[in-house]
């Protein structure tokens, strides 16, 4: 029986840091997308959309955080943020990037556990649970869209 490769914490890092620029992309979109978004729906999603900053913030400041504490190099460029004017499809984007960060999330965590990285493990828990949270109120404003 072949034995599984383990995670090594050069792959963890490397995973962190490509985490870490979704994350920086979240913060971006969110923030001009809240800038960018015109008609009837725009007071509300203005509010929505700069309500999530702040989590984003936090989990980019912990992940930069463990990539130093693990000996790694903090990434500083985001993953490209896609443009639009049209609300419903910066939603859209957004829906499919929290959807996204909850599958490499719930990677790094497995990694996180091979390492035995507990304290990483749990906080990603945490980031999992915000993360599907954001997806899914995103999604329920999309399925709600006239």
């Amino acid at each position: 029986m072949a034995k599984e490769k383990k995670t090594t914490m050069k792959e963890l890092i490397a995973g962190l840091n490509a985490d870490l620029q979704g994350e920086f992309n979240a913060i971006i979109s969110y923030l001009t997308y809240s800038a960018k978004v015109t008609g009837p729906y725009r007071p509300q999603l203005v509010s929505f959309l700069q309500t999530e900053i702040p989590d984003e913030q936090m989990h980019a400041q912990y992940l930069a955080d463990k990539i130093a504490s693990l000996g790694g190099e903090p990434a500083v460029t985001p993953k490209p943020v896609p443009q639009s004017n049209d609300a419903r499809e910066m939603l859209k984007f957004i829906y499919e990037a929290e959807a996204e960060t909850v599958e490499n999330y719930k990677v790094r965590r497995t990694q996180a556990e091979e390492l035995g990285e507990t304290a990483l493990q749990v906080q990603l828990e945490d980031m999992i649970n915000d993360e599907t949270r954001h997806r899914d109120e995103v999604k329920k404003i999309l399925d709600g869209w006239a």
